[in-house]
């Protein structure tokens, strides 16, 4: 077989391994990135293995996320890669009775160490969401929501309400962070 393509294959199975998230099978997330991994997400920033702790914490709350993963477009240089892949978002807190989509790709930076290929660094770039309603229109609270970029901010939402509060503003789609990220990412993989 083709050496890209293995490679290819390799960094394809890291992306889709997002789902032991969703399944809660926190040692073969571990798996996914280097031990000097990072992760820049809206409610967690920092090593990928703080990340899963958090994760689990978010697992034994009211808060209950499910990502939809799609096919990864990666461009390779030599033993690095950046890898974009567009995902959806859905979470919902029981307690609230109150969802929520957002649609993002996640901008990853990947990198083979001795033949294996695992991620470097995670961003996510957010494009558009909404709130979900699972039992019925909920009241919530506008000034809340505003605080957030429209693109997450129902995503931001269920997650201060959820005890997860982001600190900052992420990149969305087109904005100035984005394209910071992306000349970054682009100069970490020319070098």
């Amino acid at each position: 077989m083709n050496a890209r393509v293995e490679d290819r294959m390799q960094i394809t199975d890291l992306i889709t391994g997002w789902l032991y998230r969703d399944l809660g099978d926190w040692d073969r997330l571990r798996g996914l990135f280097h031990l000097d991994g990072t992760i820049e997400v809206t409610w967690f920033e920092g090593n990928f293995g703080d990340f899963v702790d958090g994760s689990m914490a978010m697992g034994a709350s009211d808060l209950r996320t499910k990502h939809l993963i799609g096919t990864p477009v990666v461009t390779f240089n030599g033993s690095k890669a950046i890898v974009e892949t567009n995902a959806v978002i859905v979470a919902e807190n029981s307690r609230l009775e109150l969802g929520g989509v957002a649609h993002n790709r996640f901008y990853d930076m990947a990198e083979q160490r001795d033949g294996v290929w695992k991620l470097l660094r995670r961003q996510s770039v957010y494009d558009f969401g909404s709130f979900t309603f699972p039992l019925g229109v909920v009241d919530i609270d506008r000034a809340v929501a505003a605080k957030y970029p429209r693109e997450y901010a129902a995503l931001g939402y269920l997650l201060e309400k959820s005890g997860f509060p982001v600190k900052r503003v992420f990149a969305t789609r087109g904005s100035q962070l984005e394209r910071e990220m992306k000349e970054h990412a682009a100069d970490w993989l020319a070098a």
